[in-house]
């Protein structure tokens, strides 16, 4: 996987470009539904990754509803391609959930070759970026 992004400079607000995903699911059987299988689990996660978080107070949980729990936008989400590896012969594997783990270090990764940053904690919000550019 491979994420393009920008970091806005006075912001730090990262917007995806575009991202990359190969999947390799062995002999491929239905590749309509693998591509769509891998481009929503890169959506969800690129949501987690940038933006979801639960926050609390000293009692109880304070992100209750959907204006307190930001999640990515339609307007947000990146072009996306997706690569199959089609293995004829081979036993046909699931795909289910396979962009999920990758999503966050391609992104962090991605922030990191623009701006020099490794940021860790997720999400990768504007404020962690410029926490990190402070030290």
């Amino acid at each position: 996987m491979a994420v393009e992004l920008t970091v806005d400079d006075a912001s730090a607000e990262v917007r995806l470009a575009r991202a990359v995903i190969a999947g390799d699911a062995g002999q491929i059987v239905d590749p309509e539904g693998i591509a769509n299988q891998l481009e929503g689990g890169f959506v969800q996660a690129a949501s987690w990754t940038l933006h979801e978080q639960v926050t609390f107070d000293r009692t109880r949980v304070t992100s209750t509803d959907w204006q307190s729990y930001p999640i990515l936008g339609f307007a947000e989400v990146p072009e996306v391609e997706t690569v199959l590896l089609d293995r004829p012969g081979q036993p046909w594997l699931g795909a289910g959930e396979a962009s999920q783990g990758p999503t966050a270090a391609a992104i962090a990764n991605a922030i990191f070759d623009a701006t020099g940053l490794r940021v860790r904690d997720l999400p990768l919000t504007a404020d962690r970026l410029r926490s990190a550019a402070l030290g």
